[in-house]
């Protein structure tokens, strides 16, 4: 726990810099301002989709197994509840008296020799808990759940029993399973904050946040100082759009934990759900002042930076993504790199694809590597470098002879350079792919119309709109047939 002090020290250390982050940033969006006050309207905004933080987080990871309290209250588990417990008889307590000394002396190898050699559909449901539970305790989960099962089976009303078995769901992710053990438990009187909110989180995990926040606030209800729980509120906060609250929730949070960056974080998400990108732009940057940004904040603030037209550091923001993660991310950093592109900040699309090289050197896959050179060849073209994007573009068909979209740009290039065989032949070879065929045989026939072979041209015109109509091109084939007939 932190002194109060030192909250107040952090808390004020955190408003100074969140100050300086908002002075920074209203200067630049200021200076892009000025930089496009001639130009043409925006492109469309890049799409930033606010994330719940880690949506595919498992049963495995909630941070509750770790925690001594819920360890001692397993282990608490051990002891009959009477008035929802499976009767025995006078000779099964003797041994389930000698069991527990077992357990109690840590011999569980003694425990479950003992246990098995006791077991029978006529025993009691006790045995198959007790049983259960040492399976639990050894981490051997698929034998604990069939042995639960057995338990309860056999005495419906044992709560602990389906308290343990729906433990065990949470923990392998069947969620489906998971409710209905835990709402068993609650149904039964077993209505803890732990019950309440691991049927929150397989509430969630299944996107049902209506009764998982309903569950979430039951457990904070009866627990205020687990995390995981008003996390888990948070995210369903999330689930149903409901962003305002979200951001209140968090605020409160941070408040309490202001060095905990997946508050931050997930309070960054909010408020771009909000439509306030800038403000999550001032949170993310204060995170990566911390040092503790991820590859998906950087990212994310990258995005931000180029709905706001300043691409030099929306560039920057995507390197610095780059190396959070060199292992990964290759697909979202070309992604990156082709907004960039379309955007015609081509210095910085140039900046990102030299470090995508030499960052993902030896991951790239054929794919990504024509990708690349895709790009290389829309800067080349920017430049006005025709034979260079030729040279990309033949790159590209060496990697892949199959792509038409490069063929066909190879085609174009030759025919604006005089050389209509070198033309012909591209245009043909992308015409033999049937995904390019229409459109090859469209612009091979433009080009026989610009050197005079109207006659030429018609029957590929035709051919086109017989594979893919379009009302442009039959407009186009008119004209070249009243033209023919002249």
């Amino acid at each position: 726990m932190f002194t109060g002090g030192k909250d107040n020290a952090m808390k004020n250390s955190a408003d100074t810099q969140m100050h300086k982050t908002r002075t920074i940033l209203f200067a630049l969006l200021a200076l892009a301002a000025m930089l496009t006050t001639n130009m043409q309207a925006a492109e469309q905004p890049v799409r930033i989709e606010p994330r719940s933080g880690q949506t595919n987080l498992t049963g495995e990871q909630l941070a509750m197994w770790n925690d001594p309290d819920f360890q001692k209250q397993f282990t608490q588990s051990y002891i009959a509840e009477t008035e929802i417990e499976p009767r025995v008889t006078v000779d099964e307590r003797d041994d389930m008296q000698e069991v527990l000394e077992l357990i109690s002396d840590d011999k569980l190898d003694g425990a479950v020799e003992l246990l098995r050699k006791n077991r029978n559909e006529a025993a009691s449901a006790v045995f198959d808990f007790t049983l259960a539970n040492i399976y639990f305790q050894q981490e051997k989960l698929d034998q604990a759940a069939e042995v639960y099962n057995v338990a309860v089976d056999k005495y419906p009303k044992f709560r602990r029993a389906w308290k343990n078995l729906g433990l065990i769901y949470v923990r392998q992710s069947s969620f489906a399973p998971a409710v209905e053990c835990l709402t068993r438990v609650i149904s039964l009187g077993g209505g803890d904050a732990t019950s309440y909110g691991l049927l929150g989180f397989a509430y969630s995990s299944l996107d049902k946040s209506i009764p998982a926040e309903s569950a979430y606030r039951m457990a904070i209800l009866l627990d205020s100082e687990t995390l995981d729980w008003k996390m888990g509120l948070a995210r369903s906060f999330f689930k149903q759009e409901r962003y305002g609250e979200a951001v209140a929730l968090l605020g409160q949070l941070i408040k309490d934990q202001p060095e905990n960056k997946d508050l931050w974080l997930l309070q960054a998400n909010a408020y771009v759900g909000m439509g306030k990108p800038l403000e999550s732009a001032e949170i993310l940057e204060f995170v990566d002042h911390l040092g503790q940004s991820t590859a998906e904040s950087l990212f994310m603030l990258g995005d931000i930076y180029i709905n706001e037209q300043l691409y030099e550091i929306a560039a920057d923001s995507y390197m610095r993504a780059m190396d959070k993660n060199p292992d990964q991310n290759v697909e979202r950093s070309l992604r990156c790199a082709k907004i960039l592109a379309a955007r015609a900040a081509y210095d910085q699309t140039q900046l990102l694809v030299s470090n995508i090289e030499s960052t993902y050197e030896n991951q790239l896959s054929d794919e990504q590597k024509k990708n690349l050179l895709k790009i290389r060849s829309r800067l080349a073209v920017a430049k006005g470098s025709a034979d260079e994007e030729a040279k990309v573009l033949e790159k590209i068909v060496e990697l892949d002879p199959l792509d038409g979209e490069a063929l066909i740009l190879l085609g174009q290039h030759y025919g604006r350079k005089g050389d209509t065989e070198q033309a012909i032949f591209y245009f043909e070879r992308a015409a033999g792919i049937d995904e390019y065929e229409a459109d090859a045989k469209i612009r091979h026939a433009q080009l026989l119309v610009r050197n005079g072979h109207y006659a030429k041209a018609l029957p590929l015109l035709r051919s086109a709109q017989r594979i893919e109509p379009r009302e442009n091109v039959q407009e186009y084939l008119e004209q070249v047939e009243r033209v023919a007939k002249r």
